[in-house]
């Protein structure tokens, strides 16, 4: 037991690096695209002419980068729920509406994961393109945005699996920290912490 809850950590804490990485990509991919149409519009503005193709290659930034934060977000337990009657439940019930709600999000990226494969599959066996004059193959921005919900789902897995062993087992701690509504004690000194990394890296 001890062999594989330390195994589980390993691969948790590998998760949130990989993530993160993601995250950081999908950001970056979102300032070029904003990079590319504040440039196209500033070239339209005053010299007359356009790059072409900046609103579509910005439509698909934002799709990939989005899927991309997926995991990240569940993983800091960024992701909204409604909390309205969470807090008046006793602790045992609420980690048992944690554990089902990472249950919910799990069947429901699951169901979207397997469709977006279909699309991505169909438009690339039919040579689908975007309708512009870029006319790009769909499948690629597709595809990276297949890899997005992919990941999504490795990640929840691995989460409903430590969740779940820490229900079974009553650490009613580990199973708040994994799937638990973040409290505004843990929010408050979150944004004390960025604010502090934020004071001393401008100096």
């Amino acid at each position: 037991m001890t062999t594989s809850v330390s195994l589980l950590a390993r691969l948790y804490g590998w998760a949130n690096q990989i993530s993160r990485y993601a995250v950081w990509f999908g950001g970056a991919i979102t300032i070029a695209s904003v990079l590319l149409v504040s440039f196209d519009v500033l070239a339209r503005k005053f010299f007359g002419w356009n790059l072409g193709g900046a609103d579509e290659l910005s439509s698909y930034a934002f799709a990939i980068s989005t899927t991309w934060a997926f995991a990240f977000a569940s993983l800091q337990r960024a992701n909204v729920r409604v909390d309205v009657l969470y807090h008046f439940l006793p602790v045992r019930i609420a980690a048992v509406v944690d554990w089902l709600a990472l249950v919910g999000l799990g069947v429901f990226i699951a169901f979207l994961t397997f469709y977006a494969k279909d699309l991505v599959l169909a438009s690339y066996l039919q040579g689908s393109t975007a309708n512009s004059t870029m006319a790009t193959p769909l499948w690629i921005p597709q595809g990276l945005w297949f890899i997005g919900l992919v990941w999504m789902c490795l990640v929840l897995a691995l989460m409903l699996i430590r969740a779940s062993l820490a229900l079974v087992t009553g650490d009613i701690s580990t199973l708040n920290a994994i799937c638990g509504v973040r409290s505004a004690q843990e929010e408050a000194e979150e944004e004390a912490a960025n604010g502090e990394r934020m004071v001393n890296g401008s100096r």
